[in-house]
């Protein structure tokens, strides 16, 4: 059993802190110079890791810009996997600094990578959508209920999800990056690369874009890219119907998620659970007011 950190093989190690994975994360450097991001986590989750390693892979043989799968294995302090390293900035704090096209721009690649990583088909043994996502929502509802606290105008998002269960019915489903947002995306030498695939899952390909609200709270001209980006123009009504019903359940379970985390997460959670309703019209509008329907590039 290899000791990762330990030996010749690495002459500089440098711990990472930011992010809220379970894993130990470096950035390490070989005797030759070349820095790696290497990610260390218990070995009770290997066969969770070894799956994403594998799901890396198949991602990257597409050509999606990313950290790259290069090394799995055991070491003595748990599961390990070597990944290329991306000498970036985070999107997320350099976007508002852009102007406004290269803000589209940039929306528009981020648009164009879902589509392709959509292109991964979900196992042949994957629950039916519909009955798989109405259960994780009646859950959602239920731990909403009582977990004790309320926004302001919870009623309009629970009443939008009732009523738009049908939606759910004959969606197809395929491989999604699970958390796809302007905080796991950085920009290396003018080009966009997609970060943590940790929440990865098999699903309705149009869910995925269940967390453009951190994009859209940053960039609306990037929220709009992304989505033209992946529509190759706009996008359908039932999209933003489907797009208003994912978010809203999102927004109610992101209240009890944020408790443990303290009040500057929950504060977060409730002011964003108004954003919401904002831009839905509480929840009679689908297409959110930050989707610039009118802006074209010049």
């Amino acid at each position: 059993m290899t000791d990762i950190l330990g030996g010749e093989r690495f002459v500089n190690v440098e711990p990472i802190d930011k992010g809220w994975s379970e894993d130990k994360k470096y950035c390490v450097t070989d005797t030759s110079g070349t820095k790696y991001l290497l990610r260390v986590t218990p070995i009770e989750r290997y066969e969770v890791r070894k799956s994403l390693f594998d799901m890396l892979e198949r991602v990257a043989a597409l050509g999606v810009p990313m950290c790259l799968p290069i090394e799995f294995g055991i070491c003595v302090d748990g599961v390990y996997s070597l990944q290329s390293w991306i000498d970036g900035e985070d999107l997320e704090a350099v976007l508002p600094l852009l102007p406004e096209t290269e803000q589209y721009v940039l929306g528009l690649k981020s648009g164009e990578i879902a589509r392709k990583m959509h292109t991964i088909p979900a196992p042949d043994a994957q629950e039916e959508w519909a009955s798989r996502f109405n259960r994780k929502i009646d859950f959602k509802i239920q731990k909403y209920r009582e977990c004790g606290l309320r926004f302001d105008g919870d009623d309009y998002v629970i009443e939008y999800i009732k009523i738009n269960r049908r939606l759910l019915e004959n969606r197809p489903q395929c491989f999604q990056h699970g958390d796809y947002h302007v905080g796991n995306m950085m920009i290396d030498s003018d080009e966009l690369k997609i970060i943590d695939f940790d929440r990865y899952d098999f699903g309705d390909p149009w869910e995925e874009f269940n967390r453009i609200v951190w994009s859209a709270a940053i960039s609306p001209h990037f929220a709009t890219g992304q989505l033209c980006g992946y529509f190759g123009g706009e996008p359908p009504l039932e999209f933003f119907k489907l797009l208003a019903f994912y978010i809203a359940s999102n927004t109610l379970s992101s209240i009890y998620w944020a408790i443990p985390f303290g009040p500057s997460d929950l504060d977060t959670m409730m002011k964003q659970s108004q954003d919401v309703l904002a831009w839905f019209d509480n929840m009679r509008n689908p297409v959110p007011t930050w989707y610039l329907k009118d802006f074209y590039i010049q």
